[in-house]
């Protein structure tokens, strides 16, 4: 997928968002729902005008930012490489930020559901996404597992994102598993979202130093 492709795509996707917000505002209440606890229930509440313009705009901005990163890495080359995943994760975040806000607009409707039920297994599918842009990363300031020690070392970074494709695909599976247990799967989520995130970075450390050892360095 080209970038063009996925921002076009992308902002199509916000604007159609805003639109029926700005369709249902009439029928929305003053203030909206805007925080859920971990029992999947309301437990904060923010302003109509927010409520309809805060979750598509900060969407759009934090997609401009993604997307123009990549033009500042003096390692850019290297993006291009895997340039076509990261543009699937572009869309892939920005649908899954507009289905947040779908559910927010359904709940101040009084749709009655779990925002929990209904948010966590995509928690976990997007971190089975992120998994394959991980498994074809090449070495960036940027995008993926950036320690001191994969910043440094090609091999030390393929070897790290290895492993951390395998970890987010493992946490993802768990964070959809955690769903069957209620609030108790809170801590299986937590578990799961700090082993992908802490493994990976403390295994680049331990790569390293052994293609230090092994170079005599």
């Amino acid at each position: 997928m080209t970038t063009k492709t996925s921002i076009l795509i992308s902002f199509v996707l916000i604007a159609a968002a805003i639109i029926v917000g700005v369709l249902l505002s009439a029928q929305l209440p003053d203030p909206m729902p805007s925080h859920w606890n971990a029992a999947g229930e309301v437990d904060g509440y923010t302003s109509k005008f927010l409520g309809i313009w805060l979750l598509p705009l900060m969407t759009a901005g934090i997609l401009l930012l993604l997307a123009f990163l990549p033009m500042l890495d003096p390692l850019r080359a290297n993006i291009e490489k895997f340039r076509g995943l990261y543009n699937a994760f572009l869309l892939g975040f920005t649908v899954y930020m507009l289905y947040v806000y779908g559910l927010t607009l359904a709940a101040a409707l009084g749709w009655q559901f779990n925002m929990t039920y209904m948010l966590v297994p995509v928690v976990g599918l997007l971190f089975v996404g992120i998994s394959f842009l991980l498994q074809n990363a090449k070495r960036n300031f940027f995008i993926g597992i950036r320690t001191p020690w994969t910043l440094v070392s090609d091999s030390v970074w393929d070897k790290t994102h290895q492993l951390g494709a395998q970890t987010f695909r493992i946490a993802g599976v768990l964070v959809i598993i955690s769903t069957f247990f209620g609030e108790n799967g809170l801590w299986l989520l937590m578990v799961s979202l700090l082993f992908a995130a802490l493994l990976p970075v403390v295994y680049s450390y331990f790569a390293w130093r052994q293609e230090q050892s092994e170079t005599g360095k």
